[in-house]
């Protein structure tokens, strides 16, 4: 039998309000860096056909500009929908232990609670997407949706 190789694609995307306020921090290069934990509800009917819930816990990084967006538009029970991927860490706690977690490396963050801003015409407009690639020539992620992705089901319920 051939040797198969599995693709390797580590991608997420998950939608979830914020348990707490952001924390903002910079590393020792000034390297600007933000982590957060968001609550993300799924709900399912059960054996007795009653609507049920399930509650996922899921930490973020976000690094650089994306980093400094976070800190500036986002507290605890902002709606956010995260693109990224999967990564893990470990480290030694102060009493010695040794720790771990997987976490979400963000791309992209949809900001789901909206904000107007002034453009140049004098006239607000909203603006809802930060990607990490901002600054990058050619690439503007900025009129870019995740509801392409969504079932109806789905955007309903984050109306």
């Amino acid at each position: 039998m051939a040797d198969l190789k599995m693709p390797e694609i580590n991608y997420v995307i998950v939608a979830g309000n914020l348990t707490k306020d952001p924390i903002f921090r910079q590393t020792t290069n000034s390297t600007p860096v933000v982590n957060f934990s968001i609550a993300s509800n799924r709900k399912y009917r059960d054996s007795s056909n009653n609507w049920q819930e399930d509650v996922c816990y899921v930490g973020i990084v976000a690094w650089n500009k994306l980093a400094e967006s976070c800190r500036d538009r986002l507290k605890k029970g902002s709606a956010v929908l995260v693109d990224g991927e999967l990564q893990s860490r470990s480290w030694k706690s102060d009493e010695g232990h040794n720790r771990s977690i997987v976490e979400i490396k963000a791309r992209r963050i949809q900001f789901l609670n909206k904000r107007a801003k002034l453009n140049g015409d004098g006239q607000f407009e909203e603006e809802d997407v930060v990607s990490d690639d901002e600054g990058i020539e050619g690439i503007d992620y900025t009129d870019d949706s995740f509801d392409k992705f969504l079932s109806s089901e789905e955007s309903d319920l984050l109306k």
